[in-house]
């Protein structure tokens, strides 16, 4: 993924340009595409090369310089990707690496009186410091992809077993530390019981171990925080009434390993249900009619993205006009391709990374208009 997003970007390199304009009077106007600056760029731990590369491609094919701050849990990818950037021959200077802690070597990005724009990948809580940092100091550009709590309807129309293997993959891939993680799934109520038991029996059969083995699905959480999170959150759902499925629990006592769990009963109000948990834990709500359904979907501050199973396109493309969500994928789930625009709704952000909507921010629109002699 990270190499098809910067081959994209390295195609757009001769591709973009301004426009000429029919305007009123005896002018001739033309617009002008420009690189913004310089962008600073800080990026999270959960995806590290992809998210760096999200941010190296666009920055390097509008012609502008970047200043990057990786993750403090995950220095070591952008280090060697800074190595590869020294390889392939860049200019010094145009493209910075800066590992360090988000108060210091973040906050100095952020604040920064030379630095045009601000591309932010991780919390909505950081994102609103770092907008706060842009706006104080010299009014930079921001553009934000923060969490998520995205959902996925599955519909009784369609074949239960796939139903429960996509929506599965939705919610525990990369051990669940993914911000567009479908990890509210809302299940039809004639297949409510049905769809437990098989979501059950997928998560109960998920190994759990070294990431390194081909056998092991799951490996450890980034760390301890969002370990014990995991467990704040999941004891949560005991005490409000979810009924835990399977898993629930650290596994040993060494590492940060947290089983695969299945929360069957869980209502809208409930902390699970409406809490960014970024880790293992599938929440399962039940509902009875296509109309409710989006209505509960869409009471979330977060609008990252959303989801249907269904094999009837009349759900299908109701779902995605009405759902408040920046992506919305049918019968599939976290599909983010280069080529197409990724990005949030409300508090999940703004602006858009990928694709040719991308490319906006990175780049100021310059208009020029000359006035024509006019003879008489």
């Amino acid at each position: 993924m990270a190499l098809s997003s910067l081959r994209y970007y390295a195609g757009w390199s001769d591709k973009i340009h301004g426009d000429t304009i029919p305007v009123d009077g005896p002018f001739m106007t033309f617009t002008r595409k420009e690189p913004v600056g310089v962008v600073g760029a800080i990026t999270p731990w959960n995806f590290p090369i992809l998210l760096n590369s999200w941010k190296i491609g666009p920055a390097l094919t509008t012609g502008c310089t970047l200043v990057l701050k990786p993750a403090e849990q995950t220095p070591l990818t952008a280090l060697y990707l800074a190595s590869l950037v020294k390889e392939a021959g860049f200019p010094p200077g145009v493209v910075n690496i800066i590992p360090g802690y988000g108060p210091t070597a973040g906050a100095a990005v952020s604040k920064h009186m030379h630095i045009d724009k601000l591309t932010f990948t991780g919390s909505t809580e950081v994102g609103r410091l770092v907008s706060k940092d842009a706006a104080e100091s010299n009014l930079k550009r921001v553009t934000l992809e923060l969490g998520g709590k995205s959902p996925l309807i599955i519909c009784a129309d369609y074949d239960l077993e796939e139903a429960a293997k996509i929506a599965h993959q939705a919610v525990f891939f990369n051990q669940g530390q993914c911000c567009c993680a479908g990890s509210r799934t809302f299940v039809e109520a004639g297949i409510y019981d049905k769809f437990v038991e098989k979501a059950k029996e997928l998560a109960s059969k998920r190994t759990v171990g070294d990431p390194y083995e081909n056998s092991v699905l799951q490996g450890p959480q980034i760390d301890q925080e969002q370990l014990d999170k995991i467990k704040e959150l999941v004891a949560s759902g005991k005490t409000e009434g979810a009924t835990v499925e399977c898993g629930g629990s650290q596994i040993g006592s060494k590492g940060y390993f947290f089983q695969p769990t299945v929360f069957s009963n869980v209502k809208d109000h409930m902390r699970i249900a409406k809490e960014e948990i970024f880790g293992p834990v599938q929440q399962i709500l039940k509902f009875d009619t296509l109309d409710e359904v989006i209505e509960r979907a869409n009471e979330t501050n977060y609008g990252l993205a959303s989801g249907i199973i269904t094999n009837d396109i009349n759900k299908a493309l109701t779902f995605a006009q009405k759902s408040q969500a920046g992506s919305v994928w049918v019968n599939c789930f976290i599909e983010v391709l280069s080529q197409a625009p990724f990005g949030g709704y409300k508090e999940s952000g703004q602006g858009r990374e990928s694709g040719e909507d991308g490319l906006a921010d990175y780049l100021e629109t310059k208009t020029v208009t000359i006035g024509l002699e006019t003879k008489h």
